[in-house]
């Protein structure tokens, strides 16, 4: 299948450098959070790459209960604070930020409903039809799932930089395709998606900083 510890930790590795080499183009300090992205998506296909590893020697084992919930916390509680926390920093339009601020309201009210639901339920993981499925991963209703994109993709799209709002929309699309295809499977999809689409903050910092040399000259 298409998704596989190969998969995970292929997508870790090149997520990895493009965080770095973006953190090497950062210019203020507000642009971290997103020059960082990658690399926060790489550790979390780390992790899932050694949930692939772990899951079929121990499913119940300590090792892969602990993976899975640090997985889980990253998807379903760290991104839609993040997400738009790092698109508001770098975001020069004053009417664009009310906008974000309001998309990162949502995202800490569901960060904190989806934090209280991985507390609260038995959580695991299984590797089904090529795929990992959580155990304890809430079934998004519709409400739910529309204040989970607010947080995590439309701050992106809302952005007054075109390669962030590119990026955002591969997430959006990525989303609405792991919904519709891998609904089993939908946190462990839509996150890799992500974490491939994040190489666009690379070509953000790189336009970035192209700009700034030709404005010095």
């Amino acid at each position: 299948m298409c998704f596989s510890p190969t998969a995970s930790f292929t997508t870790a590795g090149l997520t990895a450098v493009v965080g770095f080499v973006s953190l090497s183009r950062v210019n203020d300090p507000r642009e971290i959070p997103l020059a960082a992205t990658p690399l926060l998506f790489a550790l979390q296909q780390a992790l899932e790459g050694l949930l692939w590893i772990d899951l079929p020697l121990a499913p119940a084992g300590s090792l892969s209960t602990g993976l899975t919930l640090l997985f889980l916390f990253f998807a379903e509680v760290f991104w839609p604070i993040y997400a738009p926390t790092a698109a508001l920093l770098v975001e020069p339009s004053k009417g664009r930020r009310r906008l974000m601020l309001l998309c990162l309201a949502a995202g800490v009210g569901i960060g904190a409903h989806f934090l209280w639901w991985i507390l609260a339920h038995p959580h695991g993981a299984v590797i089904l039809n090529g795929h990992i499925v959580y155990a304890a991963e809430y079934r998004f209703s519709g409400p739910i799932a529309l204040a989970y994109l607010a947080a995590t993709g439309l701050p992106l799209v809302l952005s007054s930089h075109r390669i962030v709002v590119a990026l955002g929309a591969v997430i959006l699309v990525g989303s609405a395709v792991a919904y519709v295809s891998y609904w089993e499977a939908l946190v462990s999809v839509w996150c890799f998606f992500a974490a491939g689409a994040s190489v666009l903050i690379l070509g953000h910092f790189e336009w970035s900083r192209g700009r700034s040399h030709i404005a010095r000259a």
